[in-house]
């Protein structure tokens, strides 16, 4: 029998493609499938196939103020300072936002959301009295789990966590009382959290130890992506196939403040190598940099199609860029910048497939010596090896929507 679902995730490209690659199977399944999505992405998600609508502000414009670009020094030397300064941005928009879910999710069976405003999306789904469920890009409910790839990193996720958890309390309160929701106080904590189900949406070999632990209460499907085709694919192969395998260097959506230094000093390293490069740019803008004969940039490229005819991967430390690079088997240089990248830095290095460094601490020598550790054989073979081990994007997309509907259909969760 067909269901509804209502879809509603915020962030950049690389938080809402996956919740839209299991809309675009839900809907291929017979389902009613509607998503919010912030509205610079509207079109993007339009494009894909599914209905949608504007859900918060701006994301990429938010990428270029204060507490995105200074999350992690901010929250390494002055935590007070950041739960202050933090709660105004995280909860822009929630009041809206609330609206417009309650709105998309009338009448529906089932709510999927991100991890990030899972507790919005759990009112709205308290208020309807329907399933819940979010997908997780990295383990944030690790609590502080002693296992690799790397205890510290992994606990400083959680803590950062649980922080915003708490500077969303009063957005959240507010949302509950709009909606005649009992007050926080009064509720249990089955109600308020309202037993959402926390897709994994990652392999869990990237973080041995937690599939036990959960004992099966968050189950793990891989990464979700639609491998979209880009206008760039076809030129890019050509390039490819004209010369040596490049090394990728992407940033998906994260800012770079100089790119023509950047694009520099890849030159420079790759030159200094004897490595071709592909330079991904992003949300960035590229268009007064250098020119190099070694070097080729472009928007945006399919992952899928391109990384496996690459020698290696240089990139921020995103979840999906990173899935792209093991199932390429390619090995892995992660330049992280924000948020989560630091645990996905330290898995692939735990993995043995490649290394890990900021991004800002960068320098030339430190990226050819980099490189060059990550290019040689042990590297290249367990690239490989992890790779064969890797979900298969069609199966994680197929896995995540059958737990969806039979979660919709037994209302086991909510």
């Amino acid at each position: 029998m067909p269901m509804k679902f209502a879809l509603a995730v915020f962030g950049t490209r690389g938080d809402v493609e996956p919740c839209a690659a299991v809309g675009l199977e839900l809907q291929r399944r017979g389902h009613e499938v509607r998503i919010a999505a912030p509205p610079n992405l509207v079109g993007f998600v339009e494009s894909a196939g599914l209905s949608a609508v504007a859900y918060g502000p701006d994301s990429r414009k938010q990428l270029d103020e204060a507490p995105v670009r200074n999350l992690w020094n901010i929250y390494r030397n002055n935590p007070i300072r950041s739960v202050r300064e933090g709660r105004e941005f995280i909860t822009r928009g929630w009041a809206e936002m609330s609206r417009t879910l309650t709105s998309l999710a009338n009448g529906a069976d089932l709510i999927l959301t991100g991890a990030a405003h899972q507790k919005l999306a759990a009112n709205v789904a308290e208020y309807y009295d329907i399933a819940l469920a979010a997908l997780y890009p990295t383990p944030l409910r690790g609590r502080v789990i002693p296992i690799p790839p790397s205890p510290l990193i992994l606990s400083v996720t959680s803590v950062s966590w649980r922080v915003y958890e708490r500077q969303t309390k009063e957005a959240g309160d507010a949302q509950r009382r709009e909606l005649g929701l009992p007050n926080a106080r009064h509720s249990s904590r089955r109600t308020l959290e309202r037993e959402a189900l926390e897709i994994q949406t990652y392999d869990e070999l990237c973080f041995p130890g937690l599939a036990a632990k959960w004992s099966g209460r968050r189950p793990f499907v891989g990464a979700l992506t639609m491998e979209l085709p880009t206008y760039a694919d076809n030129e890019v192969a050509s390039w490819i196939a004209a010369g040596t395998p490049p090394i990728y260097f992407g940033f998906g959506s994260q800012p770079v403040q100089s790119p023509a230094n950047t694009v520099a000093m890849i030159a420079a390293v790759c030159t200094q190598l004897g490595e071709r490069a592909l330079i991904c740019t992003g949300a960035n803008d590229f268009t007064d940099i250098p020119r190099f004969d070694h070097v080729k940039v472009v928007g945006a490229v399919n992952h899928g199609a391109i990384f496996p005819v690459c020698r290696a991967a240089v990139h921020h430390g995103g979840a999906g860029t990173t899935a792209a690079g093991l199932r390429a088997g390619i090995p892995t240089l992660i330049l992280w910048i924000t948020l989560d990248q630091p645990l996905w830095g330290a898995s692939v290095k735990w993995l043995k497939v490649g290394s890990v460094r900021r991004f800002s601490t960068t320098t030339q020598e430190s990226l050819v010596a980099d490189l060059r550790c990550i290019l040689a054989p042990p590297y290249v073979t367990r690239a490989h090896e992890i790779a064969s081990r890797m979900t298969k994007p069609a199966a994680s997309v197929t896995a995540t929507a059958d737990i969806l509907e039979e979660t919709a259909r037994s209302k086991r969760f909510g």
